[in-house]
């Protein structure tokens, strides 16, 4: 399970960042900020598995 997070979490960052890139690309001021906001879930995805896989060893 922790894997399938890790990796939904990767996910997350790389389409936020894809879609900020794509939102200052075309002066799209709310699409750059939910590309911030997808990239801050997927960030706040990776330290909750960062930290269960510090307290599992």
């Amino acid at each position: 399970m922790s894997g399938e997070q890790k990796a939904k979490a990767k996910m997350e960052q790389a389409k936020g960042k894809a879609k900020e890139a794509t939102g200052r690309a075309v002066g799209n001021e709310r699409m750059t900020a939910e590309g911030r906001a997808d990239q801050a879930k997927g960030d706040a995805r990776q330290a909750k598995e960062k930290t269960k896989d510090v307290f599992k060893h």
